[in-house]
C-alpha cells in the first residue's frame, strides 16, 4: 500500500513535469515564427537567415548587402475577389457614378457599378487601369493620401468583414520582423500604385515610405494655394509588374536582393534576378492552397495567376510555400487549429 505522503510526492511530480512540458510547448510556440508549422519550409528560412548572419559562415552576407523584397498583393496580405486599391476605385466609382451616367454602359465600369468582381477582373491589366485612371488620378498627392487613409478606416472586405489591413498574413508579418532582427532591410516591389501602398506599409508592416516601389501615374508639381504639391496626372502609368519589378529595383535601390517573395507570374523576373546573383539566394513563392481560410487558386486564376512561376520553381531552387500545409493561420485575427 502507497502511503499518502509518496502519493503526494508522485503528484507533485508529475505537476512539475507537466508545467515543464507546458511552458517548453509555449516557448516554441513563441519561438520565430511562431505561425508557421513545423517543416521544410520553415526550417529553410532560419537555416538561410543563421547563415547569412553568422560572420563565421561561408554563406555571411554583409548587413548592406541583407535586402529582401516582397510583392504586395497576395504576398504579404490577401487579393482576391480583387486587388484591393481595385476594391476602393470600384467605392469610388459608384459614389461618382451619377457624375458620369456614359460608365452604366460601357465596360469595366458597368461590371464595378453591379459589383461584378468576376467581370472586373477578367477585363484584364487594361480594363484595371481604366477603374484606377479615371477615379484616382487628377487630384493632389495630399488629398489622395487622405482619401486612401479615409478607405481603409471605414471599406469592409465582402468576404469577411474586417478592414482591408486586418487581411494582412501573420506568419509575413512574423517574417518581416524576424528578418529586421537580423539586419535585413525589407522592401515592397508591387504591382499596386506605390502612392496607395505608402499611406499604410509603414503602420501595418513596418515598412517605410522609402523602402516601397510600386506603380506609378506622372506628377506635376504645382502650387497649391501658394503652397508647392504634386499633381497626380490621368494617363501616362508605370505600371510595376513582371521584368519592370526587376527594373524598379534596380533603379530604386542600385542594389540587387538575396531574398524575394512573391506569388504570381507577375512576380516571376524579380525572383529570377534576385536568385540569378553570385553567393546566398532566396526564393520564395507563396502558393494560394487553403480554400477554407482564405483562397485556393493558381495557374487558372485572373487575380495572382501562378503558372509560369509554378513551373519555373524547381529548376531556379525556390521554395513554394503551401498556406494550408506551412501556416498554422492566415490572419492575424484567426486562432491557430
Amino acid at each position: 500500500m502507497i502511503g499518502s505522503k509518496r502519493i503526494s510526492g508522485i503528484i507533485i511530480v508529475c505537476f512539475l513535469l507537466a508545467q515543464f512540458v507546458f511552458a517548453g510547448l509555449t516557448l516554441a510556440q513563441e519561438g520565430p515564427l511562431a505561425s508557421w508549422n513545423e517543416g521544410s519550409a520553415k526550417s529553410a528560412i532560419l537555416e538561410f537567415v543563421a547563415e547569412t548572419t553568422k560572420p563565421a559562415s561561408p554563406d555571411y552576407v554583409a548587413p548592406e548587402e541583407r535586402i529582401a523584397v516582397f510583392d504586395n498583393d497576395g504576398t504579404l496580405w490577401s487579393e482576391k475577389p480583387l486587388y484591393f486599391q481595385v476594391m476602393m476605385a470600384i467605392d469610388q466609382l459608384q459614389a461618382m457614378a451619377t457624375e458620369t451616367p456614359e460608365w452604366a454602359e460601357n465596360q469595366p465600369f458597368k461590371a464595378a457599378l453591379e459589383e461584378d468582381f468576376g467581370a472586373v477582373a477578367a477585363s484584364g491589366g487594361k480594363g484595371l487601369m481604366k477603374l484606377l485612371s479615371a477615379t484616382q488620378s487628377g487630384s493632389s498627392d495630399r488629398t489622395f493620401t487622405r482619401e486612401v487613409e479615409a478607405w481603409l478606416d471605414t471599406a469592409r472586405h465582402p468576404r469577411f468583414g474586417k478592414t482591408f489591413t486586418e487581411l494582412v498574413y501573420q506568419p509575413m508579418l512574423e517574417l518581416l520582423d524576424y528578418l529586421r532582427t537580423h539586419g535585413f532591410s525589407t522592401w515592397i516591389v508591387s504591382g499596386s500604385g506605390i502612392d496607395f501602398m505608402r499611406a499604410w506599409t509603414e503602420e501595418a508592416y513596418g515598412i517605410p515610405p522609402e523602402q516601397v516601389i510600386g506603380s506609378q501615374v506622372e506628377l506635376d508639381y504645382v502650387m497649391d494655394g501658394g503652397t508647392p504639391s504634386f499633381q497626380r496626372r490621368p494617363g501616362n502609368f508605370f505600371f510595376n509588374d513582371g521584368p519592370n519589378k526587376a527594373i524598379a529595383i534596380k533603379r530604386h535601390m542600385g542594389r540587387q536582393p538575396v531574398i524575394a517573395f512573391g506569388n504570381s507570374d507577375g512576380d516571376l523576373e524579380m525572383l529570377e534576378w534576385t536568385t540569378a546573383g553570385e553567393g546566398p539566394r532566396l526564393g520564395v513563392l507563396i502558393h494560394h492552397t487553403d480554400a477554407k481560410r482564405e483562397w485556393a487558386y493558381d495557374r487558372k486564376s485572373d487575380i495572382g495567376r501562378l503558372d509560369k512561376a509554378l513551373d519555373a520553381a524547381p529548376e531556379h531552387d525556390w521554395l513554394v510555400v503551401d498556406m494550408a500545409a506551412d501556416w498554422a493561420r492566415i490572419y492575424p485575427w484567426q486562432t491557430a487549429p
